[in-house]
């Protein structure tokens, strides 16, 4: 199984270097990597974050760090990589999807959320599922990634000696959340590398503030998860 982790913070992951995790490794059965989302920031300060367009609290995670480090593990387009987001408003994260991925062939890849959110271009075109650990806000994704895989490893055949104690759970809590609206900061366009445009709506450029707020509120939805 191989796992990469793209965090601002790579020295939240020492837990990952303990106990079963630390075993799995050890046996060759996890192959485990963090990638530091500063080392693909932009400029001399190695920037990620920008104020978000339209207006709005907080800082969002920009496209193309993200993007660039996407791109060095070879995870853009790649059918052989599942790419999770950690996110407040994803489907939550439970034992059967930790089964799901225990046995999956593909590489998994975790891009940790960070401050008010991440540009809506990293969701809609390098994302496949946005993942939450439960109905509750944390400072970042670092927890949830941990979380994610630590649930994940102990189910590789191989890691726990008693296999009684990895049992299917089998009860789930029904959870109803409220979707934000997508989040999008500079550059106003991003092109990658092959050519695709990835553009902000036209609406938040517009600076007519009651626009703004219809189309924020146009694209909030509840969503029910089991």
């Amino acid at each position: 199984m191989k796992i990469t982790i793209i965090s601002a913070f790579p020295n939240a992951f020492s837990f990952l270097s303990e106990s079963i995790n630390k075993r799995a490794q050890e046996k060759g059965l996890l192959d485990l990597k963090i990638i530091n989302l500063l080392d693909f920031g932009l400029g001399e300060w190695k920037k990620i974050d920008d104020k978000p367009f339209g207006g709005g609290a907080g800082m969002v995670l920009q496209v193309e760090p993200i993007y660039r480090a996407l791109k060095s593990i070879n995870a853009i387009d790649n059918d052989d990589v599942e790419v999770i987001l950690t996110s407040a408003r994803g489907e939550t994260w439970n034992q059967k999807m930790a089964e799901n991925y225990s046995i999956s062939e593909k590489e998994i890849v975790i891009i940790c959320g960070h401050y008010e959110g991440v540009d809506q271009r990293v969701i809609d075109n390098f994302v496949d599922i946005e993942i939450s650990i439960g109905n509750f806000i944390l400072s970042g994704g670092e927890p949830a990634a941990m979380i994610m895989v630590d649930s994940i490893t102990r189910l590789l055949d191989g890691v726990v000696g008693n296999e009684e104690s990895i049992k299917d759970e089998t009860e789930f809590l029904e959870d109803h959340k409220l979707i934000e609206y997508p989040h999008y900061t500079r550059p106003e366009v991003f092109i990658t590398d092959e050519g695709k445009e990835l553009k902000t709506p036209d609406v938040l450029l517009s600076g007519h503030h009651a626009e703004i707020e219809k189309w924020k509120n146009n694209n909030r939805s509840r969503i029910n998860n089991l």
